[in-house]
Formats: C-alpha cells, structure tokens, sequence
C-alpha cells in the first residue's frame, strides 16, 4: 500500500501543535468553526487509515486470502513490517471505535438528559431562576432551551452583570455551541492526539459567547469584569454528571468544569484586548491539514480497492 496511508496518522499531532496559537489568534467564532471541522475531519481519515492497514495485513493471511479467492501474488510480495503495522492498526482501530461508540452514547444520553431537565423546570421563560444560594449558571440545550440561573449567582452580581451573564448563556443556546463541543469531543475520543483539539474548542465556545454578549451589552470590558465576578462567586459544585455533555455556562459550576472552558484569565484578558482579526494564513494552513489527510486517506481507500478487485479476479 502507498506509504501515503500512514500520512493521515500523524498530521493530528501538527493539530495539536496548532490548537492553542488558534483558540488565542484567531476570532473565536473562526477558531470553534475551523478547529471542530478539522479535528472531525482528522479524526475520520486516520481511523480509515488504519481500517486500511489492518485490514490489508489481514487478507494476507493464507487462510483468509483462499476464503476469498484472493491472489496473493497479485497482492505483491510482503514487507517485513506490514503485519506487525497492520496488527497495531487493527488494535488501535477497534480502541477508536469503542471508545467513539462510548463517547457518542454519553452525548446522546447527556443530551436527553438535558432536554428533560429543560422541560422539567418550572415556567416557560427562557431564563429560570432557582431559589439556591449556591452560585451557578448554566445553559441547558432542549426544546426550547433554558438558561439556569441561582439566586445566589444573582445576589453576587449587580444589573449590568446579569445582562451580560444572561447574554453570554443565550449565545450558548443560540449557536448551537454543544454541538461543537460534542463533535469535537467525540473526534479526541476516537483519535487521543486531537484531545488539546477538543479542550481548545470548550474554550473558544466560551469566547464566542463572550463576544456574542459583548455585542449584546455593547461593553466588551463589562463582560470581562462580569465573568471575573461570577468566576469569583462561582460554587464549587457539578451539575449532574450525565447532562455535563451538553451543560454550557459562562463559568462552569465545578473546578474541572472551568478548567475544561478554558482559564478565565485568559478570557478576560481576550475581551480587554481588541477583537482578535481574521487571519488567513493560519486559515489556510489548518484547512490545508485537514484536506491533505482527506485526500491521502481516500487516495489509499481507491488504491486498496483497485487492487483488492484485481488480486480477486484470479
């Protein structure tokens, strides 16, 4: 097999280089866009890379290649390291699928989760306020959705503070922003490389909703001091763990939740800096990785099948 094959296995690791300069230099709503695309696609070449590798090592077998009327000599001779690579292939691409399988089963049912609990609060407004002296705010995706908000988080706010709060959790509702952190969550499961990837795009979420709430206060400064005063307030304390998948907030309700969204130094310091410009150098550069290992894993998938049906026409 063209030596092409092995080339969609190590550009993740050039991702993981590039995640952090993106998720910083890049406009939050650029960075969530170009680093979930990539890391999807990334993620999906590399697994068919090694279903390649190992698949091409098994036909090899005497037994396997009679049971499907395969030539070997038409497959061409054998190199000395294609049957360990294609048992390593075959071992990491059975890792990938069951760890995706199992990511992909916890964002569905954190998802449902989170549906349910939208329709189990009280009212039909889209922000809820729980009687709960601990400090918490969060979105929860459903139909419709609905921002949760304790009366301790309010109590430790002042006016402007809430609006911009309120603004960052309807951002979070109204881009979708768990469906980029879901797909992004589920390439890093598949492929342990993108996972810097994954956490990049947690944070450029809570940037983009940052920015989107700055546009809804009109004060850019006013989000930061708001987000620094929540982050301050804030009680360490987790949602329930199934809803984590699609539980969004300005800042997380437990250490490790914040930790996940991304420091909040950084983000204050983001919003009291200008908006970050469009720059297509490093566009380019991340698109380019991502279509690079798209082609060579397809190229390999055309030339595996092309001498699959010759080596079977004998």
């Amino acid at each position: 097999m063209h030596l092409a094959v092995y080339l969609p296995l190590l550009l993740p690791a050039l991702l993981t280089l590039l995640a952090r300069p993106l998720s910083d230099r890049l406009h939050p709503l650029h960075a969530t866009w170009l680093l979930t695309g990539a890391a999807a696609v990334l993620a999906a070449s590399a697994t068919l890379a090694l279903a390649l590798l190992a698949v091409s090592a098994v036909i090899r077998l005497p037994a396997v290649a009679s049971l499907g009327h395969i030539s070997l000599a038409e497959l061409g001779p054998d190199t000395a390291y294609a049957m360990p690579a294609g048992l390593l292939a075959g071992i990491l691409v059975t890792a990938a699928a069951v760890t995706g399988s199992a990511s992909l089963l916890r964002c569905f049912r954190g998802l449902a989760d989170s549906y349910r609990e939208a329709r189990r609060l009280p009212g039909r407004s889209q922000a809820v306020v729980l009687d709960d002296q601990i400090a918490a705010a969060y979105a929860l995706p459903g139909r419709p959705g609905r921002i949760v908000v304790t009366a301790g988080m309010l109590d430790a706010l002042d006016d402007t503070s809430r609006a911009a709060l309120l603004a960052h959790e309807r951002a979070h509702l109204a881009r979708f922003h768990h469906l980029f952190t879901s797909a992004a969550r589920l390439a890093a499961a598949a492929n342990p490389l993108l996972r810097p990837a994954a956490r990049a795009v947690e944070y450029t979420v809570e940037r983009w909703a940052d920015e989107e709430a700055a546009k809804a206060v009109g004060d850019r400064r006013l989000v930061a001091h708001a987000i620094g005063r929540a982050a301050l307030a804030a009680t360490p304390r987790r949602p329930p763990r199934r809803a984590m998948p699609a539980v969004l907030g300005a800042v997380f309700a437990g250490r490790a939740d914040a930790h996940a969204a991304g420091p909040i130094p950084r983000r204050v310091e983001a919003l009291l800096a200008p908006v970050p410009p469009r720059r297509l150098a490093l566009l380019t550069v991340v698109l380019a990785l991502a279509l690079l290992a798209g082609v060579c894993a397809l190229e390999a998938a055309n030339d595996f099948q092309d001498l699959l049906a010759l080596a079977s026409s004998y």
